[in-house]
C-alpha cells in the first residue's frame, strides 16, 4: 500500500507547488529574506533588525481519530507545537500563535478543549494564543466533523539564522525521538490500521504498550527546549542544521536543509522503529521507502553538528544516525 492508496499524493502537492513558485516570489521585496519551500518565512520589518518567521500549518486527519476517540485537546497541542518545530529549525523561538477553527455546526462541548489543548501547549512554549478564528460553515463539514489550522510568528537574529550553510562533509546527524505520528501520515495510518486490519481505537495491539486510539493521538513533540539546552551548553555555532521530520519523511525533508555538493546519509538501523509504524508496515505491506518518505519513524527532528558535538549527554534518546559526506543526492537513506 501507497500513501496515494489513501487519498493522498505528495507528489501532485510538490508538483503544484512548483507551477505557483513565480507567482509567489511576485509579491516579494527586499525585506523577505528566504525562498519557497523553507519551513518558515524570513522577514525583517527594517534594516539591522531581528528577522520574522511565520508558519502556518494544520493537524490533518489525526481531528477524525480526535472525534471518534472524543478528545479534543491533543489536537490542539498538536498544532502549536507543530508549528513551533516549523519556525526552530531555523534558529527561532516564538512570539505569538493565531488559531482558525472551522467545523458544520459549533459543539459547545468541543471548541472549549481544543481552546485549552491551544492554550497548554503556548504556555508551555512561551508564546502568547493571540487570538483567532471561529468558522461554522454547514454543508462543507458534516455533523461532528472540524478542521484546524494555525499559524505562528516568532523571531531570530540575522547572526543566528539556520540555513544550513555551515553543514559540512564529516558533520554528524543526530536524530531526537518523536512521540509517534505526531501530525503526518494519518490518512495511510487509518486506511491501514482501522480499515484493512480492522483494529479498534480501545484494542491494545501487542507489543503497543496502549491503546490504539491513544497512541494515534499521542501528542506531537515541542522541540524547542531540548534545542535550547543545546544552545546552552555548546552554543548557537553548535548546531548547523535542524530538520523538521514531517510530511514527506526523510527523503523530501533533509534535502531542504543541506547544500549543494554534500549528502546526509541517514542510517535507519541506528535507531529503533516504535512498534506503532511497525504495525501500518506489517498490515498495509508498505514498503519501507514509502514508510521513510510518509512517516517519522520514530524521529522527530535531525540535529546536524559539527563532529566534536555529543547530543546523547544533553536530550534524552538522542542518537546518532547519520554523517554528512560530500555527494550529489543531499540525502541517502540506508534502509
Amino acid at each position: 500500500m501507497k500513501y496515494a492508496d489513501s487519498g493522498v499524493n505528495i507528489d501532485a502537492a510538490t508538483r503544484a507547488l512548483a507551477r505557483a513558485k513565480d507567482a509567489v516570489r511576485s509579491t516579494w521585496d527586499a525585506r523577505v529574506k528566504s525562498d519557497v519551500g523553507a519551513f518558515g518565512g524570513l522577514y525583517q520589518p527594517a534594516p539591522g533588525e531581528p528577522y520574522l518567521v511565520a508558519s502556518v500549518d494544520g493537524v490533518g486527519t489525526k481531528v477524525m481519530l480526535a472525534v471518534a476517540c472524543g478528545r479534543f485537546d491533543t489536537v490542539g497541542q498538536d498544532l502549536v507545537n507543530h508549528c513551533v518545530d516549523d519556525i526552530l529549525v531555523q534558529g527561532a523561538e516564538p512570539l505569538f500563535f493565531l488559531d482558525y477553527f472551522a467545523t458544520g455546526t459549533l459543539s459547545e462541548d468541543v471548541l472549549p478543549g481544543v481552546l485549552a489543548g491551544f492554550a497548554q501547549a503556548c504556555r508551555e512554549n512561551g508564546c502568547a494564543l493571540l487570538g483567532g478564528e471561529t468558522a461554522e460553515m454547514p454543508g462543507v463539514y458534516r455533523e461532528g466533523e472540524f478542521d484546524l489550522a494555525g499559524t505562528i510568528v516568532g523571531r531570530v537574529a540575522p547572526e543566528h539564522v539556520i540555513d544550513g550553510s555551515a553543514i559540512g562533509a564529516g558533520d554528524r546527524v543526530w536524530g531526537l525521538p518523536s512521540t509517534g505520528l505526531h501530525t503526518n501520515g494519518y490518512s495511510l495510518a487509518r486506511k491501514v490500521l482501522l480499515e484493512t486490519a480492522g483494529l479498534g481505537l480501545d484494542d491494545r495491539p501487542e507489543g503497543l504498550g496502549t491503546s490504539l486510539g491513544d497512541a494515534l493521538l499521542a501528542v506531537h513533540r515541542s522541540y524547542l527546549e531540548d534545542v535550547r539546552r543545546i544552545w546552552e551548553a555548546h552554543g548557537r555555532q553548535a548546531i548547523h542544521g535542524l530538520v523538521h521530520v514531517t510530511g514527506g519523511g526523510f527523503f523530501d525533508n533533509v534535502p531542504r536543509i543541506v547544500p549543494d555538493g554534500l549528502c546526509a546519509v541517514i542510517d535507519t538501523a541506528a535507531w529503533p522503529v516504535p512498534r506503532l509504524f511497525a504495525l501500518i508496515a506489517e498490515h498495509g505491506e508498505v514498503e519501507p521507502a514509502e514508510m521513510y518518505r510518509v512517516f517519522n519513524m520514530g524521529i522527530g527532528l535531525a540535529v546536524i553538528t559539527p563532529p566534536t558535538v555529543d547530543l546523547a549527554p544533553l536530550v534524552t534518546g538522542a542518537r546518532l544516525i547519520g554523517e554528512v559526506a560530500r555527494g550529489d543526492r543531499r540525502v541517502d537513506v540506508r534502509l
